[in-house]
């Protein structure tokens, strides 16, 4: 039995989803915890109620959705397009607000009109929303993955780079480290004589040589996990990395855009005017935005109330492209959340690419904003 009551607009709520042409499904409640544990992001990473098997293996409270439904989806073979929508409790750590509680939202699977399937789940978070808070003011967030990761790739950074900026894309305090991190370099700390010398000599033979002999006398080969030549090779990175520095004139241009912030009307004319002022060539990322901006037009979204933040992204490492969230105008807290995240089927053990986009609802969240006069 449930421990909270379910909400008492769920049926207007699904309803609404099955308006939509979606079919409802549900997930155990107890999950493999390594597909959260690997490709949630370590914020949700750190919120997940684990447990095990008498096997020993690692499972969990189910902390969100997307993840079961594109498994189910898996399993099950069933062919794309497919729309699904969900309702159901899910368990997180929360210093605010109850350990467990209700998400409903929508996955869309297949649709190979990207721009298309990202306005309909933008419009279809909003659409809900206005008919659950009868037609209250609503504001939305937008952020784009692709067009960051486009911006790192033509400034030319180092592939280790590039990945730990993605990686904390979204996390404002993380990117910042990061940018002041590139801007003024550390040396690796406590690195041993001998390893410094032969990574300097670039003797690979010698260095894995090193390590092993290392390992061997420490005992901690018959425990790792990383072979000699691998942790040769992420020391070197480690290595590398740290000692990158930007130019001013990169840093600077990294900074200027992740600093844009402004209506989704006026947007696409931003970006390119960065990418033509910086030199960079960004066709295809910002050819994508456009055809988003005007596919959330051609749906009668005003443009007026959508923001575009360059540097917003959402805590899941499964995002590739558009992110977004939804709350009340003048008001803190997300209401609707989603994006895309074409590479998680895949990751997940799906023969094909599977595009995919989708959204959230936090429902305990939208029962205290009806509440409100």
């Amino acid at each position: 039995m449930p421990l909270i009551n379910m909400p008492d607009f769920s049926d207007e709520l699904l309803a609404a989803f099955a308006e939509r042409r979606t079919e409802r499904v549900d997930a155990p409640v107890i999950q493999p915890a390594e597909p959260f544990l690997d490709m949630a992001g370590e914020d949700l990473r750190r919120r997940i109620f684990m447990t095990e098997n008498e096997r020993g293996e690692s499972l969990c409270l189910r902390p969100e959705f997307t993840i079961p439904v594109c498994l189910r989806h898996i399993e099950t073979a069933t062919g794309t397009p497919k729309r699904y929508a969900y309702l159901g409790e899910v368990f997180r750590q929360r210093r605010d607000g109850a350990n467990e509680f209700y998400q409903a939202g929508i996955e869309d699977l297949g649709d190979s009109g990207i721009a298309g399937a990202d306005a309909r789940a933008i419009g279809d978070a909003h659409a809900v929303l206005s008919k659950l808070l009868d037609g209250r003011r609503l504001e939305v967030t937008l952020g784009d993955q692709s067009v960051f990761e486009a911006v790192l790739s033509a400034l030319g950074l180092p592939d280790g780079w590039r990945k730990r900026l993605i990686d904390a894309f979204g996390n404002a305090e993380r990117l910042e480290q990061l940018l002041q991190d590139l801007a003024s370099p550390h040396p690796v700390a406590g690195l041993d004589f001998k390893v410094a010398s032969l990574v300097a000599a670039g003797d690979d033979a010698a260095l894995i040589a090193h390590i092993d002999e290392t390992m061997h006398a420490t005992g901690y080969s018959t425990n790792a996990s990383r072979a000699p030549k691998e942790i040769a090779t992420r020391l070197k990175e480690k290595l590398v990395l740290a000692a990158t520095r930007l130019d001013d004139k990169t840093l600077a241009l990294l900074t200027e855009f992740l600093s844009l912030e402004l209506p989704l009307g006026e947007a696409s004319a931003a970006l390119a005017g960065f990418a033509d002022a910086a030199g960079l060539k960004l066709g295809a990322a910002i050819s994508r935005f456009d055809e988003r901006v005007a596919a959330l037009a051609n749906i009668g979204l005003d443009l007026a109330t959508i923001t575009y933040r360059a540097a917003f992204g959402r805590p899941l490492d499964y995002y590739t492209g558009l992110v977004f969230e939804i709350g009340l105008a003048g008001e803190e807290g997300v209401l609707a959340g989603g994006g895309r995240y074409d590479r998680l089927l895949t990751l997940l053990g799906a023969a094909d690419r599977i595009p995919a986009v989708g959204f959230s609802l936090w429902l305990d969240r939208i029962e205290a904003s009806r509440a409100k006069p």
